[in-house]
């Protein structure tokens, strides 16, 4: 797995931090099971191991680590049943369907979105990495993120809120009202234990070490990255769709003849008014660093600046159609393919005037988050 292969440092970097919280619990109850954010984890965990953090981005894992991504969950160690996925944009779909065809939709949509991230992230393996919470203490585990086979699949019991069913490894449930998928974890295989002493007041122990330290403090302060989200759908009577003659099927339009791959990000009229100084002019070039680590060149272009392409202009397309979204020479973009994913949009973020870098989103809940 993925720790037993960290230097020892990192390992205790790692363990100190999440003790260090933990003693905090009291800010939050009076349980004797210390108390951990899961977003805390995230970060902690990214911090220590000098990963990628991907939690704010909607794919399957929460971390990324050379090739392996990582979905990081805490929870108490009693409670074995953990979210895994939602799929909330299915949920009348769903309710339509038999209880065998709703366990394969699911299913499906569970793989697809596996299979979204390993292709966007340059990822081979994925896992998962638990924080368990028991009286006093935590417990570390992982274990491989499984795809569901589907051709495996039995069910176990089906009623009008809630599914449960499994394949030759894992057991899930599915619960409607929440749209949310559950995996049942295998807890008994521990790979680190540690001891967390919670300390009584942390009030007085956090005025203390911040008023000793508020110097410190402000110099170590960072500058949240500026960034924007740039829809790849539009909307027409209330419903979402791609274009199919412009933007991502570019490639599709009438006229001269063009690249297989020939696709552009359509950037709306009051984009500029919003954000006037975070593109840069018009066919300006500048570096954008993709998920997987690679560069593509792109610049702004057409009338009134309404399209972000690359040089040469194929790359994007290469990337976005073919790489990740796994679409045909030929195939339309349409709008239940990002959907099905789990995205409509991208998140672009500035480090000057030369350098950005891109990433998959969906609006909504990116907005949420925020």
């Amino acid at each position: 797995m993925f720790i037993e292969k960290q230097d020892s440092n990192s390992i205790e970097d790692y363990t100190d931090l999440l003790k260090t919280i933990g003693a905090l619990s009291n800010l939050f109850s009076e349980s004797h099971t210390p108390y951990l954010d899961y977003r805390v984890v995230e970060n902690i965990f990214c911090k220590s191991f000098k990963a990628v953090n991907l939690a704010r981005f909607d794919c399957s894992a929460d971390a990324k680590k050379d090739d392996i991504g990582i979905g990081i969950k805490t929870f108490l160690h009693k409670t074995k049943n953990q979210k895994i996925a939602e799929f909330n944009e299915f949920a009348k779909e769903l309710k339509n369907k038999a209880p065998e065809e709703q366990v394969i939709l699911i299913s499906r949509l569970r793989n697809e979105r596996i299979a979204f991230t390993k292709r966007n992230y340059g990822i081979s393996k994925m896992i998962y990495h638990l924080v368990t919470r028991d009286d006093s203490k935590f417990y570390i585990l992982e274990t491989d993120m499984d795809t569901i086979n589907i051709e495996k699949i039995k069910m176990i019991k089906s009623t009008d809120s809630s599914l449960k069913f499994k394949d030759d490894k894992n057991e899930y449930s599915f619960n409607f009202s929440k749209s949310t998928l559950y995996k049942k974890f295998n807890l008994d295989n521990v790979l680190v234990e540690m001891p967390v002493e919670i300390i009584e007041d942390p009030y007085e122990f956090l005025k203390y070490v911040i008023m000793k330290n508020a110097e410190i403090i402000k110099r170590t302060k960072e500058k949240e990255v500026p960034h924007v989200i740039i829809p790849l759908f539009s909307v027409s009577k209330g419903e979402k769709f791609v274009a199919e003659k412009s933007g991502l099927n570019q490639w599709n339009a009438g006229g001269r003849k063009r690249n297989i791959n020939e696709v552009y990000i359509p950037i709306k009229a009051d984009f500029y008014r919003k954000n006037p100084n975070f593109l840069p002019s018009r066919n300006k070039a500048f570096n954008v660093r993709l998920p997987n680590g690679n560069v593509i060149n792109m610049k702004v272009c057409q009338d009134n600046g309404k399209s972000l392409m690359s040089n040469p202009n194929k790359a994007l397309g290469m990337w976005l159609l073919r790489e990740v979204l796994k679409l045909k020479e030929g195939e339309l973009l349409k709008y239940d393919r990002l959907k099905e994913l789990g995205i409509d949009s991208v998140i672009l973020y500035k480090y000057n005037d030369e350098e950005y870098s891109i990433d998959f989103v969906k609006k909504d809940k990116l907005e949420e988050k925020e």
